[in-house]
Order: structure tokens, then sequence, then C-alpha cells
């Protein structure tokens, strides 16, 4: 694609395109499931004159995404999620390499990350693949008037559903929203494999600090907070959690954590990691009782659930010790801060490996066909992908590494099927 041809875009350097092609590349070798996928859409073009906004990480595992959507025939425009996730070389590659426009830039501002919001939203989309809900609501809350064209959006995060049920709850969600995040093959691959990993991962990056032996308290005990605690454990970590619900509480206690409240846990923790999905998880009276030394991060989607506005007004003195490591100097001890309290995963690290996003991301590939096949057909509102699709993926994936499993007889289908038949 030339120079004169190019899509528009917004980005840091087009001249990083050629590494960026090459990590496409090798993200591709490790999504086998959205390569089958692509495959198919190239051949029946089920997103043909389909406009898609998308606000996602834009890494190597979003680039596939973004092809295999353009390949079925979709007219993609792209944007960043989180200001601290762009990857500046991806980001190149999509524009100059596959015609994908993109508006994305590593580190930027909240001003141009909101522009770019509006610019997605001035390609008059038909649907919208969101990642914390910021364009449905800009949509809602600003440009009503392009609500006829959409057909249906799609949301992947925790966060965002719950924004979505607010916005359901309040009678103004008046289109189908599909929760691309209640999948089975997403929430247990993404959350639990992938959030675990990479959280672990981006906190290593950060500090090179040693988890073994340290004290890990874990906010939260949802799919997210269960990968990220088996990791640490893993690891050596003497895990900590904390709650608000008394199932996973109970959960977290027979997985063999201890289970301890927030005011608590803070003044024995070693390191700190929310992933709730609310704010003020870690406040300023935990930030009070935390010993020196102590080190806190958010693996969850929005930079809310550390209040660091209050540690901000609590130090006397902040500096960048090392990349995506800010010290807070108070009064008698330091507090360290990372990746400004956004997904550490991926400001710190490169978010989730490229095989669990192949999960993920066939799930949005193929609610967008469904969206599209069921236009007109869907009631206004959140709700799940069939599960007759779910299940099409994870049969994908066990068939691209060579696993095979049972298939019931007729007996067994005709005996779960009877209430006649017993002891």
């Amino acid at each position: 694609m030339s120079q004169m041809t190019m899509v528009k875009h917004e980005i840091k350097d087009i001249s990083q395109a050629v590494f960026g092609e090459e990590r496409i590349k090798w993200a591709k070798s490790q999504m086998p499931v959205l390569n089958s996928i692509m495959e198919r859409f190239n051949r029946e073009k089920p997103l043909k004159n389909i406009k898609i906004s998308a606000c996602c990480h834009v890494t190597t595992e979003t680039a596939m995404l973004a092809i295999t959507l353009k390949t079925g025939g979709a007219d993609c425009v792209l944007i960043a999620s989180n200001p601290l996730s762009t990857q500046d070389d991806v980001a190149a590659s999509l524009v100059k390499n596959h015609g994908v426009s993109v508006f994305a830039i590593k580190g930027e501002s909240t001003d141009t990350y909101r522009k770019h919001v509006s610019i997605a939203l001035d390609h008059e989309p038909n649907i919208i693949i969101d990642d914390g809900s910021d364009v449905v609501a800009t949509l809602l809350k600003e440009k009503k008037e392009l609500i006829k064209n959409i057909i249906g959006t799609t949301e992947e995060t925790t966060t965002g559903l719950v924004r979505l049920r607010a916005m359901e709850k309040d009678g103004v969600l008046t289109f189908p929203s599909i929760a691309v995040n209640d999948s089975q093959t997403k929430h247990m691959f993404d959350n639990r494999y992938g959030t675990g990993q990479s959280t672990i991962d981006g906190i290593l990056r950060a500090t090179n600090t040693l988890i073994a032996g340290k004290i890990v308290v874990i906010a939260g005990y949802g799919w997210c907070g269960k990968g990220v605690a088996k990791r640490a454990s893993g690891l050596g970590g003497r895990v900590i959690i904390t709650e608000i619900d008394p199932v996973k509480a109970l959960e977290a206690i027979m997985d063999g954590y201890q289970v301890l409240p927030m005011s608590e846990a803070s003044k024995i923790g070693d390191i700190f990691i929310t992933v709730t999905g609310n704010k003020s998880v870690i406040d300023k009276k935990h930030f009070e009782q935390m010993k020196d030394g102590a080190i806190v991060c958010n693996s969850g989607h929005f930079d809310l659930e550390i209040n660091l506005q209050e540690l901000g007004k609590m130090a006397k003195d902040k500096k960048i010790i090392r990349p995506f490591l800010e010290e807070y100097q108070l009064n008698n001890k330091k507090i360290f801060v990372l990746a400004e309290g956004r997904l550490v995963n991926l400001g710190a690290a490169e978010g989730h490996p490229a095989i669990v996003m192949d999960m993920s991301f066939a799930n949005q590939s193929l609610a967008a066909e469904y969206l599209v096949k069921n236009k007109g057909k869907l009631k206004p509102g959140v709700q799940k992908l069939p599960a007759d699709i779910d299940r099409e993926i994870a049969v994908l994936k066990l068939k691209t590494i060579g696993i095979d499993i049972d298939k019931l007889t007729d007996e067994q289908i005709k005996y779960i099927s009877s209430w006649e038949e017993g002891t």
C-alpha cells in the first residue's frame, strides 16, 4: 500500500511497520482458531459492507482480530482502549500493510483518547467492539443520532459489562450487546490463564522482584483473581484474598488461600494487585497502614481501583525509579506504584499471550458475524453469545491442538433424555 493510498490514521511512527509486521506474523502462528475463522471469512465475506469501530488494546493479537474482520469484508477503525497498552509498531503495520485505520499512540493523553473515541463514532459504525464500554457510553451521551446505524455491540471486559447492565437498567441500551466476556471459552482462558500469567509478567518486568516468600494481596476472587492467585502461589507467594462476595470468599478459603479485609491485609502485604472492576479498592486508609516498600498495582480495566489521587496528596515527593515503576515518598515510608495504576499486564508487559487471545478474538469475530446474521431479530440489552458458538470455538481449539474427546452413544443419549430408567 503506497503512501498516497494509505488509510486515515493517527499513530506514532509509520516507519516501525516492518518490525510490527514480523511480530504480527508471530502472533498469527499462535492463533490457529482465529486463522481457521479467517479462512472461512475470506470465502464467505459475512461482514461485507459492515462498518466496525473497535476500541481494544492495540497489540499483535488485536491486529489479528482487525485483519480477520477486514478479511470478512468489514470496514474497520481501531482505537486504543488504554493509553499504555498500544504497541506502536503494530499500529504502524496495521495502517501500512493491512489498510486498517488506527488511531492509537502509546502514552496518549486523556484528551487524545477522547478524540479517538469521537473518531471511532464518526465512522458511523454498524457494530462497536468495545473494551470498557467507553465508545458505547459516548454514543449514548453525545452522539445519539448515530444509534440508528447500530446493529449491535460486543463487550470483552467485566468492567464494560457492569456499565452496560447499568445502561440496560436505566433503559438507554436500545440495541443488542453481546457479552463476549461471559462466554466460557473467553473467561476461562482470557481471565484465568491470560490475566494470571500476564499480570505476574508485568510485575516482574517493572520491578524484577522475587515473588517467593512475599505476601501477595489480591483484591477480588473472580476469574481474574483466581488466575493471579494461582500464578502468584505457584511462584511461592503467600497469597491473601480480599473480597466482598461471601461465596467467592468461601471459595478462596477452600482453595487454600487466606481471606482478610483490606483494612487488615494492608498492614502486612508486600505486593498488592487489584482485579475487582470497582473504584478506590485501595484507598487513603490502606496506604496509611502499608509498610515501607509496598508494591501496588492494578490489573482491572480502568485506573480507578487504586486511589492515586489520595496517594499523590499524601506524598512529599514522587519520582520514576525505572520504566513503569514510580516511587511515592511519604513521611516515613515509600510506596511503589506500577504502570501508573493502569493495567499492569499491558502497561508494563505485553498482555495475554497470543494463544490465549486466540479464544477471545474467536469469540469477538463470531459475535460480529452473529449480530449481522441476526440483524433486527435480537432484543435490545445485554445477552450472551449462544452456547453452540461457544462450543464451536472449543471444538476448533481442541482440533488445532490434536485432542480427541469422547462422544455419547445412542444408548447414553437416550438415558440422559429419559426419566424412566433408574436404579
